[in-house]
């Protein structure tokens, strides 16, 4: 959270308020006595801070906790069930929605095919709808904030997409508005793959480290950076678009970004399903050639069912694929030393033959130091790891001290979209 974007000066207090409430809400500190010992504040400080979050609906008292000696101390815990956010991913053809509580948890899901190029307003109409029906008996006065993905570049600090190259009219559209004006609270907008980025570090196989690469590979390539604990965006939000770093080979092939030989032209799902119309015709080819004589529309999927049946050319797309997409990760693994690598999406979760070549390529292609411990994994929460990671950059963002030094005091964000402008 920018301080500057919000009106209200962060008094110490707040801090203090804010750091108590993370101490429980993650988990670090379960009782009065625990919250004294890991954030340094006296008692009577914490025995305030705890009693205003109490009142506040943040926390509540629960057990009675073990005891060291002395009175058994009363065990608090987080309401998560004080509020609710609402999340969307929106893919080129696919889209998630989601609701969560305020711990991240996801309530409920849903997710339905999109096609972005229709443009920004029909898309956004059809993802609200879905949303509005998945509220049910939740009020739009539980609903303490919005978390949109999209899969394109995203300036973090107004919301609004610029220049993505498969979403044709959306250049410049205030998808932030856009959601605001119809849940009356605050919207955050990133791009689709930082929030699987975000996902994966809060509550996925990323937990406990602090420098990781989430890589997608699906239609296009992307990357999510999380560096010492905490999402990387760069200035305007443009970090970690790995599918538009230039390869050397096939210079020629050009990419909807307009430039050529960029990685997610040669390797991404899109890609694989421009080259499989002639991959078919190879004669050594047996499912992906016998699927097209059949009739039967060469995606991504099919491809991938073919590698499994041992198509040995579908075997080689592949291959080829997850070997563009090692050496690519081997430069940044040079600059950014990650602790671990996370692939995810259609293709990069596809088959163990995909995860190892990349291991391969890194391996091969990075130095000693750098990979010395690090580790390449699948994604283990699948395409849920969008949903949860835009549900906890909504979370945080809203408990941050400088959102709560705006809205604590009235009891609720909700009704606050400025809490981003």
């Amino acid at each position: 959270m920018d301080p500057n974007l919000l009106p209200h000066t962060v008094t110490e207090q707040v801090r203090t308020l804010a750091t108590v409430l993370a101490l429980v809400r993650e988990d670090r500190a379960r009782t009065r006595p625990e919250i004294g010992r890991q954030s340094g504040l006296a008692r009577n400080v914490v025995a305030d801070r705890v009693d205003q979050l109490i009142h506040a609906g943040l926390l509540a008292e629960g057990e009675l906790g073990a005891s060291t000696g002395g009175r058994a101390p009363r065990e608090l815990r987080f309401r998560a069930d004080a509020g609710y956010v609402l999340v969307a991913e929106i893919g080129a053809t696919v889209c998630g929605v989601g609701i969560a509580d305020l711990s991240g948890q996801l309530v409920s899901t849903l997710e339905a095919p999109v096609d972005v190029k229709v443009g920004p307003v029909p898309t956004l109409e059809y993802v609200s709808s879905l949303l509005d029906g998945l509220l049910g008996d939740i009020s739009t006065e539980s609903i303490w904030g919005v978390g949109i993905g999209l899969p394109g570049p995203v300036e973090w600090m107004t919301g609004r997409p610029v220049a993505p190259p498969i979403m044709p009219g959306w250049d410049g559209f205030d998808v932030r508005g856009f959601f605001a004006s119809r849940y009356g609270c605050a919207v955050w907008v990133d791009n689709d793959v930082n929030a699987m980025a975000t996902g994966e570090a809060r509550a996925g196989v990323a937990q406990g480290h602090q420098d990781v690469i989430y890589v997608k590979v699906g239609t296009g390539i992307g990357s999510g950076l999380f560096s010492r604990g905490q999402i990387h965006r760069g200035a305007q939000g443009a970090a970690g678009d790995i599918g538009h770093l230039a390869l050397g080979a096939r210079k020629n092939v050009v990419c909807r970004c307009g430039n050529t030989g960029c990685l997610e032209a040669l390797a991404g799902g899109g890609a694989l399903v421009r080259d499989a119309l002639a991959a078919a015709e190879d004669p050594r080819s047996t499912y992906l050639r016998r699927e097209h004589q059949s009739g039967r529309p060469l995606n991504v999927n099919v491809i991938v069912e073919a590698a499994l049946f041992g198509d040995p050319v579908a075997l080689e797309m592949l291959s080829s694929s997850a070997m563009a997409v090692g050496e690519a990760l081997a430069g940044m693994v040079n600059i950014f030393n990650p602790s671990m690598i996370v692939i995810g999406g259609s293709v990069g979760r596809s088959l163990d033959m995909y995860l190892a070549t990349i291991r391969r390529a890194v391996l091969d292609r990075s130095l000693p130091l750098a990979t010395r411990s690090l580790q390449i994994v699948t994604s283990p929460l699948g395409d849920r790891a969008g949903l949860i990671g835009l549900a906890f950059t909504v979370i945080d963002e809203l408990l941050s001290p400088e959102a709560l030094s705006t809205w604590l005091e009235r009891g609720t964000p909700t009704g606050l979209t400025q809490l981003t402008a």
